[in-house]
């Protein structure tokens, strides 16, 4: 079959020829309809994060359909539409029991170090499958499986409470679903911070104060709250100045996640920061598969909405799925761009 691979870190991805994996007795194998593009993708192209071993097939956002299914598998599923959890967990350590999968010991992502949808078949466990109703196209189905749904992890992480109040540096793909999700979640008001106008827009579309984050980001927040700041703010871009702005918008008791990968450092004075104002810096890791059947019935009653999010698709082609991520270097581009094979 043909894969997209990334072979040496720091070059252009690499369109290559691979044999399926063959389901094993609990496994399941999808034929791919859709996979996202996602900017963790362009920093393990770029490196130095990402996966330990190479090649690998890139794709950790992806849905499709079930053709094989091996031997302990219930044999309806094959036919299936599916969206695929891609954190691969073994069930019975003591972060799996504790419903923190993404901790697994065993555990293996797609895309990262295992296998992953850029290509035209993918094999996981068939518990990482999960049904994907007939309202959700493949493409949309695809992105949730890391945009939003790692948003929806970072909320619940910051503890966000009806009637409180959030900042969400960065209207990408993880930024727009984190916009309307905190609206489902109850937010009272949601500040959208980019230097994008276009993404300003679709973001106040979806509900959201646009901040413009050319100026004095900080300052219009603090503007905007009469000075008290905001209970709650996500930081999905991976930059140290949004990190420093997500924890600088914070008001008393205020929680940030910290969502985006980045190698940078940021300076952080305890008691200014965090102690006097008893507020909290949070570190984000991926999300659960128990948090997707919420995802997904956000989308069904109208609350997550990603038609215009998904801004445009490429075919399996290792020179247009390179064009989208050099784009996604200059944070242009689609809000998210998906393949579909």
């Amino acid at each position: 079959m043909k894969a997209i691979q990334l072979v040496t870190r720091g070059r252009p991805l690499e369109e290559r020829t691979v044999e399926p994996e063959a389901p094993g007795p609990d496994d399941v194998m999808v034929r791919v309809a859709a996979v996202g593009i996602c900017h963790s993708d362009v920093h393990y192209r770029k490196g130095p994060l990402g996966p330990r071993t190479l090649p690998i097939t890139l794709g950790h956002e992806v849905a499709g359909t079930v053709v094989a299914a091996g031997e302990r598998v219930d044999r309806t599923r094959v036919g299936e539409r599916v969206c695929l959890h891609y954190q691969t967990f073994c069930g019975s350590c003591k972060w799996c029991l504790a419903g923190s999968e993404q901790f697994c010991g065993q555990g293996r992502m797609l895309g990262n170090s295992r296998p992953g949808g850029y290509a035209e078949f993918i094999t996981v466990p068939s518990v990482n499958a999960v049904g994907l109703p007939d309202a959700i196209p493949f493409e949309q189905g695809a992105v949730m499986m890391c945009s939003s749904a790692t948003s929806l992890h970072a909320l619940r992480k910051a503890r966000l409470a009806p009637g409180e109040t959030v900042a969400v540096f960065g209207c990408g793909g993880l930024g727009m679903s984190a916009v309307q999700l905190a609206r489902a979640l109850g937010a009272r008001e949601v500040f959208a911070v980019d230097t994008n106008p276009d993404r300003l827009d679709l973001a106040a579309a979806f509900g959201a104060v646009p901040i413009d984050a050319t100026g004095d980001a900080v300052r219009q927040v603090h503007d905007a709250t009469d000075g008290a700041g905001v209970d709650v703010s996500l930081e999905v871009i991976g930059l140290g100045s949004t990190m420093r702005q997500a924890l600088d918008v914070l008001g008393v008791k205020g929680r940030a996640a910290i969502v985006g990968l980045s190698t940078d450092s940021i300076p952080v004075v305890p008691y200014a920061d965090l102690v006097g104002r008893e507020a909290e810096f949070i570190g984000v890791c991926d999300h659960l598969l128990s948090e997707i059947p919420q995802l997904l019935q956000f989308h069904l009653d109208g609350q997550l909405v990603l038609d215009e999010v998904v801004g445009a698709t490429v075919p399996l082609s290792a020179g247009d799925v390179n064009d989208v991520m050099d784009r996604m270097e200059r944070f242009g581009g689609a809000v998210r761009t998906v393949i579909i094979p």
